[in-house]
């Protein structure tokens, strides 16, 4: 072989030797850029992964894999507790009342009460310090939200002028069909009811009582006119209104407020089931005619106490239908003291049971504990207790009244409301009138009356006095009673009679 050939082949495999040098170079410098990361690479993937994940082990090495490396579990993302929020406040004043006392603000009560309506658990505000003329209006569901609260603080004024009532309502204030309505605050509900008083100060029906109160000079008291007129000078209706009325309603709540100058009745319910009424007020003058302060009807499972009643007419009058009530801890005065009735009006059946009342102050009141039907009627009464009453100048502190008759005139009747089961424990203090007034039906004699502790001492001022009095009543005497109460009968009438279903509830 010539130099020159030789020198030829050896460039030749010097340059193959290059290329093959060079291609091993590059690819063993790719793996080496696969595996080993420079050190500012690492601390930047660490870094990654720490945000990523959290603290964790590091990839050190091994061979690439086609299958992607299991992803760590997915954490699920509990979004935050929505934040809780107060009830729902809805503000008279924010609904274009303007709380002058001039201003019709019925509109924007009922403004309030529509938004109220809609939120559970809302709360209606009646702000301090204002001053809300408002007409009839009603607070009616039976769509409404449950446990609405109307928080009074402010007044309400009932409007003097005849054209805003019409012919004539049974109510001012109307609560009805709600589940769960409560009336608080320290506010005031003022019917304005001495322009109602004055335009018809005698047309109304007279407590039937009054007939045993007998002034010493035999004439009858007169009512003195009240001095305020209603506006422009017309005259009111003759159907008075009650002033806050609650009907077909359950779970019932009123506290705190006042209720003054009631054309009519202060409170009512009407077929309510559950009812609460305590640490309010009731405040009318003694001589406003028929401003019952609590009136009780088709009503269930009620409870009143610790409250002040000031009327003209029966503290608490439970009518029929009540079952279930239990008054205790109530200032009663001036006013026609807690009665029962008047029950069987016009041939009526009336039901009444489990009435309890306990523990009560009453002072210048004409009746302290009654229970009054008029002849005709039927049905019965069962189960009542009158118990720790403290009497202070009361005309006629116990009463059984069979006999009732409100108007001029009214037909003696054979049938009766039947009267069982009554008590009467621990009441004591003093009357101006007759300790005990029991007249019973002559067909159904009052049966199972009890007598225990009573302690009633004559107090003598303008009026003719006398002995206790009793007709058809049988029952026991527990105890010797101040006065002697002989005229009641001991055991059961002789006839033994049976209830029948004319007396059945």
């Amino acid at each position: 072989m010539s130099g020159l050939s030789f020198r030829r082949l050896a460039f030749m495999l010097l340059f193959a030797f290059l290329v093959w040098s060079s291609s091993t170079g590059t690819c063993h410098a790719r793996r080496g850029k696969h595996w080993r990361h420079s050190r500012a690479a690492s601390a930047s993937l660490s870094k990654k992964k720490a945000k990523s994940h959290g603290s964790g082990s590091h990839h050190h090495g091994g061979s690439k894999s086609k299958s992607k490396a299991p992803s760590p579990p997915k954490q699920e993302v509990t979004p935050p507790p929505p934040e809780k929020k107060g009830p729902e406040t809805f503000n008279v004043l924010d609904f274009g009342a303007k709380g002058d006392g001039d201003t019709d603000d019925t509109k924007a009560f009922q403004s309030a009460w529509a938004s109220a309506c809609k939120v559970e658990a809302s709360t209606i505000v009646v702000p301090s310090e204002y001053v809300f003329l408002v007409g009839p209006i009603s607070f009616s569901g039976p769509y409404c939200e449950a446990n609405i609260v109307f928080q009074l603080d402010g007044t309400i004024i009932a409007p003097t002028n005849a054209k805003a009532w019409g012919s004539g309502l049974l109510w001012w204030i109307e609560f009805t069909k709600l589940k769960g309505i409560t009336i608080r605050g320290n506010g005031v509900i003022d019917g304005k009811g001495s322009v109602w008083w004055q335009d018809s100060p005698f047309d109304d029906p007279v407590d039937d009582e009054a007939k045993l109160i007998i002034p010493l000079n035999r004439t009858a008291e007169e009512n003195s006119p009240f001095p305020i007129n209603s506006k422009l000078g017309s005259k009111m209706p003759s159907t008075k209104p009650t002033a806050l009325r609650f009907y077909g309603s359950s779970n019932v709540t009123v506290t705190g407020i006042t209720i003054q100058n009631s054309p009519q009745c202060h409170l009512k319910f009407d077929n309510c089931m559950e009812v609460s009424v305590y640490e309010m007020s009731v405040s009318s003058p003694g001589d406003s005619v028929n401003t019952d302060g609590i009136h009780l009807q088709n009503s269930k499972d009620v409870l009143i106490h610790s409250t002040n009643l000031a009327c003209g007419d029966d503290c608490v009058s439970i009518q029929t239908g009540c079952s279930n009530v239990y008054i205790h801890n109530v200032n009663c005065g001036p006013g026609h003291g807690i009665s029962i009735g008047g029950l069987g009006r016009d041939g009526t059946k009336a039901c009444v049971s489990n009435i309890t009342v306990r523990d009560i102050i009453m002072h210048n009141t004409m009746n302290g504990v009654r229970i009054k039907t008029w002849q005709g009627g039927s049905g019965s009464v069962q189960g009542v207790l009158f118990s720790n009453i403290q009497v202070s100048e009361v005309e006629l502190p116990i009463v059984i009244d069979q006999f009732y008759c409100d108007k001029g005139k009214c037909k003696n009747q054979t049938s009766a409301v039947a009267l069982s089961g009554i008590t009467y424990e621990k009441i004591k203090g003093t009357y101006t009138v007759k300790p005990v007034h029991f007249a019973c039906s002559d067909n159904l004699p009052c049966m199972d009356v009890t007598l225990t502790g009573i302690e009633l001492k004559p107090l003598q001022e303008r009026y003719h006095m006398y002995d206790p009095f009793c007709w058809q009543t049988f029952g026991e005497l527990t105890t010797p009673t101040v006065p002697p109460i002989d005229c009641l009968q001991i055991g059961k009438p002789s006839s033994n009679r049976i209830q029948s279903d004319h007396d059945s509830c």
